[in-house]
């Protein structure tokens, strides 16, 4: 089974699965036709992170593709310029993108099939057309301005514009990129004309991005996070990441009798919304690049700090949280969960940060490049402080939770700071309500900060809104919209006979298939 966020795509990774390969194959066949069919979200001028669950060794292990910055990094550099924090759309937000990284670790440790099988069907998508499904012809449109005047002569845009509903888009330049790289591997991205092409664009534009920057860059395996929610296993990647925002609010949650207070209740927002807040007060503070920062993970996830950040939490009001406060980011990203015959499993998150990412188009190439850097501070004594060759912090997660060293769940959530508050809200649907994927996936959805500014969607009733605003929420309603309540994607495993029951964001374009 196959669960993402565009039909196309999510049978590319079908066909891999029915032509011999498997859940990882697939994922990032399904990640690679992504790239194409919705470029906003991703692209190979990304990041990737994934969770990897081999049926035989039943051990989940995490990878982290993600880019560093670049050697040449100066905050000074910035500071002398009289910024305060790294402009979005600016060359300086660019760190080496990760993703091809990421999908050649992936085949080469546990794939069934070589680079360029896996990348036909994105190939055949860029050189013959596809057409543009409907939501995200519309991401598209709101988003066209972003790119600079580079992608005026790229695939992204058709006579200046952005493509309509049911439009057929070709990509020839982007076919021929990934042309190269399923014929030369990673090597032929890192080492070859690819990166001299982006170093030397970035560069142009006053960015630091060298060639070297490129060819010393690396994934690395790293052992995943976890807590255990009501008898689940809930396992995240750790940081640079911010499922530790996640788990943190899980361990906070399982001291309160969530079930009694009722589904969709103004009782449960309320609790899960403190309990989110008092776990990003956590990230804002630790989350940072693990190898250039101290991250106190042992005792993030402990019973003593869960039961000390609950004691703020009263049932009748808001809490008062006076810390830094974290960026409301929202951005546009894929998530893709795979799951084989075979119980191997795959949750991978690729993402260009925010719709486009820095909107810089690299010339022939229709790569835009991610503006992940934007995430790093200026302030020195911050543990996101932008040094050379660090890892900025990063909102995408994929999950994954098991029962008894089981495969449960595959899934994530996209959407910026909203993906560790979009598991947050699965898992109580899902452990303590005891819904299906889908109805877990169909109801309303909050969205919140330290700052005490929540969100809440307007499909939900208008009681539960005036009882939140009665207990001190500073909250509004919103219309329903992936980038900002989240996208998601589930594939449940039926413990008892091995049924895969798949389910898909009715606020995208996305579908779960199955063989």
């Amino acid at each position: 089974m196959v669960a993402t966020t565009q039909p196309l795509a999510a049978m590319s990774g079908l066909r891999v699965l029915m032509n011999g390969g498997n859940a990882i194959d697939a994922a990032v066949a399904t990640a690679a036709t992504l790239t194409v069919v919705e470029p906003m979200s991703t692209g190979i001028g990304g990041d990737l992170f994934a969770l990897v669950r081999m049926g035989s060794e039943k051990k989940i292990r995490a990878l982290n593709a993600s880019g560093r910055s670049a050697a040449a990094a100066d905050a000074e550099e910035l500071r002398l310029q009289n910024l305060t924090e790294i402009p979005s759309q600016s060359a300086y937000a660019v760190t080496v993108p990760g993703t091809i990284s990421g999908w050649q670790e992936l085949i080469n440790c546990y794939g069934n099939m070589g680079l360029n099988e896996v990348l036909s069907s994105a190939i055949e998508y860029a050189d013959n057309g596809y057409p543009v499904s409907e939501v995200i012809s519309m991401q598209w449109k709101l988003n066209a301005s972003r790119l600079s005047q580079d992608a005026l002569k790229s695939d992204l845009l058709i006579n200046g514009r952005s493509p309509n509903p049911g439009e057929i888009v070709y990509m020839p330049q982007l076919a021929q990129i990934l042309r190269t790289i399923s014929e030369g591997g990673s090597e032929a991205f890192y080492k070859g004309n690819i990166a001299n092409q982006i170093s030397n664009h970035v560069q142009s534009k006053g960015g630091w991005l060298s060639k070297q920057d490129f060819a010393t860059h690396k994934p690395d395996w790293v052992d995943p996070i976890k807590t255990v929610y009501r008898g689940v296993t809930c396992w995240e990647c750790p940081p640079n990441g911010q499922g530790l925002n996640a788990l943190i609010a899980l361990n906070i949650l399982s001291g309160f009798d969530i079930q009694s207070m009722g589904f969709q209740s103004a009782e449960t927002f309320h609790h899960l919304i403190e309990a989110m807040r008092l776990a990003l007060m956590d990230g804002s503070l630790y989350i940072a690049d693990p190898n250039m920062a101290n991250i106190p993970l042992e005792k993030l996830l402990s019973d003593d700090h869960a039961d000390l950040k609950r004691s703020f939490i009263n049932p009748e009001s808001v809490s008062n949280i006076d810390v830094p406060v974290v960026p409301n980011l929202i951005n546009d990203t894929v998530y893709i969960s795979v799951v084989d015959k075979d119980g191997n499993a795959c949750s991978l998150i690729n993402s260009l940060f925010e719709s486009f990412g820095t909107g810089i188009v690299v010339p022939e190439t229709s790569i835009a490049l991610h503006n992940r850097g934007k995430s790093f501070s200026l302030n020195e004594n911050h543990p996101n402080f932008l040094q050379p060759k660090k890892r900025p912090f990063h909102t995408i997660i994929p999950a994954m939770a098991t029962i008894n060293d089981e495969l449960w769940l595959t899934y994530g959530v996209m959407g910026g700071m909203q993906q560790a508050q979009g598991h947050l809200q699965i898992l109580v649907n899902l452990i303590d309500f005891k819904l299906s994927p889908q109805q877990t996936l169909d109801a309303p959805r909050f969205r919140t900060s330290i700052t005490n500014e929540s969100f809440l969607e307007t499909i939900a009733q208008n009681e539960i809104l005036t009882k939140l605003q009665e207990k001190g929420h500073n909250i509004t309603f919103a219309e329903p919209h992936p980038s900002f309540f989240g996208s998601g994607q589930i594939i449940e495993t039926n413990l008892a006979n091995g049924t895969l029951i798949g389910a898909s964001e009715p606020r995208a374009d996305g579908m779960a298939v199955a063989w």
